[in-house]
């Protein structure tokens, strides 16, 4: 008998396994329409749209740096009806700055695969005296705190990216906080602040029109849109790499099957058609990965900005 009941379960997760999905999937993104990690919740939905035949639409709750929607999706049905689109902030740094959190990464998720991935870019005012990384480092090693530097806020991606630079160089340039990247870039252009890791897709246009200056980016290997800006480690920095991964988590619990069919869903829907064009007009990288893949780079980055975190003092705001 208890062969038969073992059976019979068996079966029916299987059957419900292959009419997975029977109803329209939900990915939460936890930032307002219109930004980054917005867009690429849209592209993922599409490609689950079109992979399962089953409509998967797009739900923005932001709040808290992506903590309130974050908090949403571990709390909801283990059912793979509900998923989760978010980026290095919710998932790897705000654990380390922050003692308390509702959710843990760790125990409250099952990780999908990874999206995509984007670097920042070391960018100055022209009228800085500086054009390489080597003598960035010099010029703050003999005149220490004539530079400061524009963040987008206290503990996101880019303030962190400087405080790993500065730990790596041995040098210390002064933070100047802003509330986005936006008005952060905006000092830098109109020359209150010196330089500032700034997300790739706003900073091309000042580029280009030669209103600020790029040093280097923050990545492994140079990036597509900027090919002549060498890297911050082949710069004097070996080892240095900061970038912004994104990927699709579901709550824990949900069952195997469902979270390999999503994964093989949208690994081979991203990698169709022109998805890496895309991505890569807007500053990103296409990065897929198998659920335990993703689970590790949560662990390691994790564990690499709360060492960056503690190191610098870091409070949260």
């Amino acid at each position: 008998m208890k062969a038969l009941a073992l059976l019979f379960a068996s079966l029916v997760l299987a059957v419900h396994a292959q009419t997975y999905p029977s109803r329209p999937i939900r990915v939460v993104v936890p930032f307002p329409a219109g930004g980054g990690s917005d867009l690429l919740g849209r592209l993922v939905a599409q490609t689950l749209t079109d992979g399962f035949k089953q409509q998967a639409v797009v739900e923005n709750r932001g709040g808290a740096g992506g903590r309130v929607g974050t908090e949403l999706v571990a709390k909801a049905a283990a059912d793979g009806y509900t998923l989760l689109l978010v980026g290095s902030g919710a998932m790897m740094i705000a654990p380390a700055l922050y003692g308390k959190l509702s959710y843990d990464v760790q125990k409250d998720f099952d990780p999908v695969t990874l999206v995509a991935s984007s670097s920042f870019v070391l960018v100055m005012h022209p009228a800085v005296p500086v054009k390489t990384l080597k003598q960035l480092m010099a010029l703050s090693r003999s005149k220490p705190g004539v530079l400061n530097y524009a963040s987008s806020g206290l503990g996101a991606p880019g303030h962190l990216s400087a405080e790993l630079f500065q730990s790596m160089a041995k040098i210390k340039i002064a933070h100047v906080s802003y509330k986005g990247t936006a008005p952060g870039l905006l000092s830098v252009l109109t020359g209150e602040t010196d330089l500032m890791f700034s997300n790739l897709l706003p900073a091309v246009a000042p580029l280009r029109s030669g209103r600020l200056r790029a040093i280097a980016v923050t990545s492994a290997h140079r990036c597509p849109i900027f090919p002549d800006v060498p890297t911050i480690a082949e710069s004097g920095l070996p080892g240095f790499e900061t970038v912004t991964h994104y990927g699709v988590l579901a709550p824990a619990g949900t069952r195997r099957e469902i979270v390999e069919a999503l994964t093989s869903t949208l690994v081979k829907g991203l990698h169709a058609g022109d998805t890496r064009k895309r991505l890569e007009a807007d500053g990103s990288e296409l990065h897929t990965s198998t659920p335990e893949e993703f689970a590790r780079l949560i662990r390691t980055e994790s564990v690499k900005w709360s060492t960056v975190i503690k190191a610098a003092g870091i409070k949260p705001e």
